[in-house]
């Protein structure tokens, strides 16, 4: 089995190949992306522990993205299922509606600093790309983004705002027509263009140093969370369980990050995949079902793939959570037993949304809603001295027209 590094941050527990676990990570890249690759590394290498950088950070995080975001108890939600206290680390009350605001601006300060008056980055759910969009216009960098098409048709909210703030969306007609294909087509594009242009990955996935980038940045959820619980109960609750749900993984890292040296008796980590339709054998959930290892985006990790190797197809209602792979660190807490994976199904998030709403004053979109699905499940079965949190990591304004087809109503 393999074993976490005490006292190690989590994106610093790769090796020398930047492979986590001797498995999972790495730079599987192209010769044309190997000077930029290294270039960025030996960058966000020095700056992450630069003063100067690190106060700018925290003074936008502070100013601009709103930080610390809520924390709060569900009381209605907790009085209904019994059993567990329920909390939510309300992050879709960051600037935008969602957590992908701290890797973009992080990203932004780096384009900044390297010189850089151009940014592109790709998107799913399109809180990625708005978020980009939003630190670019916030810093005077022109921004390009690229979507899968049928991304473009669910996600119309996202888009207009992306628009609005002077983004160029680039449609991707190929593959699927989503997340998976807008990553490799911003990575085509940065590759011809990098002299002049920085690339943001909008989660903890591809080439290591995008990996690290994204998660250092969302680690800012765990570090507030930290102060919250001590403000609330004196300390870190003695059974704590973290829910977050998982697609690339980027809001898991960041939610889990200070936690990842806790006894898992104490903090147990538990990320909620994307299960698709209730009734199909399609899926967004390569942890949950067993995928086997694959090379995605430059990196080895847990991949849906066809009988042939090939990238096999994926379903969720999520566009957030629609992406055939998982991040390498993912992969890792899977395997050295840090984190629990499961899944919830389009349906089961579809009524963890409706309850919620109904009870409390909370819209989570349908990311979190996945996470809030395993939460109503296991809730009733804990005792009341278990504190269950729940990363509510993006709200719903972008799912109105899937939530209002499917429900009936919008909250």
């Amino acid at each position: 089995m393999l074993k976490l590094k005490k006292g190690v941050l989590l994106i610093d527990q790769h090796d020398k190949n930047y492979m986590y676990g001797g498995k999972f990570g790495g730079n599987f890249i192209p010769e044309t992306l190997k000077k930029p690759i290294e270039d960025l590394t030996n960058l966000f290498g020095k700056l992450r522990y630069d003063n100067n950088f690190i106060k700018e950070r925290d003074y936008y995080f502070k100013n601009y993205v709103g930080a610390p975001t809520p924390f709060i108890k569900l009381e209605n939600l907790t009085k209904y299922l019994g059993g567990a206290q329920v909390y939510a680390k309300v992050v879709s009350k960051a600037n935008g509606g969602a957590h992908k605001i701290y890797n973009a601006v992080v990203h932004a300060l780096i384009c900044k600093r390297a010189g850089k008056k151009y940014i592109v980055g790709d998107t799913g759910a399109g809180y990625a790309g708005k978020m980009l969009s939003m630190a670019a216009k916030k810093f005077g960098l022109k921004c390009k983004i690229f979507m899968g098409a049928k991304d473009i048709k669910r996600q119309k909210p996202n888009c207009e705002a992306m628009r609005k703030n002077g983004a160029e969306i680039v449609p991707v007609y190929s593959g699927s027509q989503t997340l998976v294909d807008a990553v490799s087509e911003c990575m085509r594009y940065w590759v011809s263009n990098c002299d002049t242009t920085h690339m943001a990955v909008g989660s903890t996935v591809g080439p290591n140093i995008f990996i690290k980038i994204c998660a250092w940045s969302t680690a800012q959820i765990s570090r507030e969370l930290i102060v919250q619980f001590k403000e609330e109960f004196g300390g870190v609750p003695k059974k704590l369980k973290l829910i977050n749900c998982v697609g690339g993984g980027s809001s898991a890292a960041g939610f889990w990050n200070e936690f990842i040296d806790y006894n898992k008796s104490q903090v147990e980590l538990i990320g909620v995949e994307a299960g698709g339709p209730k009734n199909s054998k399609l899926h967004a959930a390569p942890l949950t079902f067993g995928s086997k290892i694959g090379i995605l985006h430059g990196a080895a990790q847990y991949v849906i793939q066809d009988k042939d190797g090939q990238i096999g197809k994926t379903s969720s209602i999520s566009a957030g959570l629609d992406y055939p792979g998982i991040s390498p660190l993912h992969c890792f807490l899977k395997d050295t037993k840090r984190a629990r994976y499961t899944s919830a199904s389009d349906e089961e998030s579809l009524q963890a949304y409706k309850l919620v709403s109904e009870l409390e004053d909370l819209s989570p979109s349908l990311e979190p809603s996945h996470a809030f699905a395993e939460a109503i499940k296991i809730t009733p079965k804990l005792s009341k001295d278990t504190v269950i949190c729940v990363n509510s990591c993006g709200d719903a304004k972008k799912d109105r027209a899937i939530i209002t087809k499917r429900l009936g109503f919008f909250r």
